[in-house]
C-alpha cells in the first residue's frame, strides 16, 4: 500500500513574505547602527571640543594671571612680559610673549621666542622695540595654538597697558551647528607696577632714579 506523507513546506508566497520581513528587520538594524555611530561621533567631537576649550582656557589664565605686565594691546594681539626670569628688572626677548588672535580673529595663538642670545627689549613711551614679526623672523619664534577654529576673538583690558590689571578675551565656538559665546577673564596677580616710570608708559631707567 502506498502511503502519502503529509510534508509541510514553504509556499512561494510564504517565502516571499519571509524575505520581505527579513529585509525590513535588516534595514531597521542598519539604520539604528548608523544612528548610534553618528551619535557617538558627534559626542566624541563635542567632548574633544570641550577638552580643547578647557586646556586653552587654562593656558591663557596661566599666561595672564602670572605675568609681570601687559605691555601693549591692539585689535589682534597682546604683548605680555611673562616673567623676569633673570631678576634684573628688565625685559628680555625670551621673557616676552604675544597672545595673537590672527588678522581674521578665528584662532588664538601664543607666540614666544627661544633666542640663544636673548637680548634686552626696550619698552619706552608705550612702544615696544620688538614686534611679534621680529620674534618670529629673528628670534626663533614659535606660534602655539591655544584655541583653534574659533571665531570673533576680541581682547579687552580694564585700563590701557601697561597699567592693565585685568584682561578679558571673548570668542565664539560652533558646536553641533550652534554658535556658543565664551569669555575668559584673567586678573594679573604679580603686576610689576613698581617698575613703571612716572608717566606709566615705560620701565624705570637710571635717569628716572636720579
Amino acid at each position: 500500500m502506498n502511503r502519502i506523507r503529509n510534508i509541510k513546506a514553504f509556499t512561494l508566497v510564504e517565502l516571499m513574505v519571509t524575505l520581505v520581513i527579513t529585509g525590513i528587520i535588516l534595514s531597521a538594524v542598519a539604520t539604528l547602527a548608523y544612528a548610534m555611530s553618528s551619535a557617538a561621533g558627534a559626542g566624541g567631537d563635542a567632548a574633544q571640543s570641550h577638552a580643547q576649550l578647557r586646556v586653552g582656557t587654562l593656558r591663557v589664565l596661566d599666561v595672564v594671571q602670572n605675568c609681570r605686565m601687559v605691555l601693549t594691546a591692539s585689535d589682534t594681539e597682546l604683548a605680555i612680559w611673562r616673567s623676569d626670569y633673570n631678576a634684573d628688572g628688565r625685559i628680555n626677548v625670551n621673557e616676552l610673549v604675544f597672545l595673537d588672535c590672527t588678522a581674521t580673529h578665528d584662532a588664538l595663538c601664543l607666540v614666544q621666542s627661544s633666542s640663544a642670545s636673548n637680548p634686552e627689549v626696550i619698552f619706552s613711551g608705550g612702544i615696544l622695540s620688538v614686534s611679534q614679526a621680529d620674534v618670529m623672523d629673528c628670534y626663533a619664534g614659535v606660534s602655539q595654538p591655544l584655541l583653534s577654529a574659533c571665531g570673533n576673538v576680541q581682547f579687552a583690558c580694564d585700563v590701557a597697558p601697561p597699567s592693565t590689571r585685568q584682561v578679558t578675551i571673548s570668542f565664539e565656538l560652533t558646536q553641533d551647528n550652534v554658535v556658543h559665546e565664551y569669555e575668559i577673564e584673567a586678573t594679573l596677580r604679580a603686576w610689576a607696577g613698581h617698575l613703571l616710570n612716572d608717566t606709566a608708559d615705560g620701565l624705570v631707567t637710571e635717569d628716572d632714579d636720579e
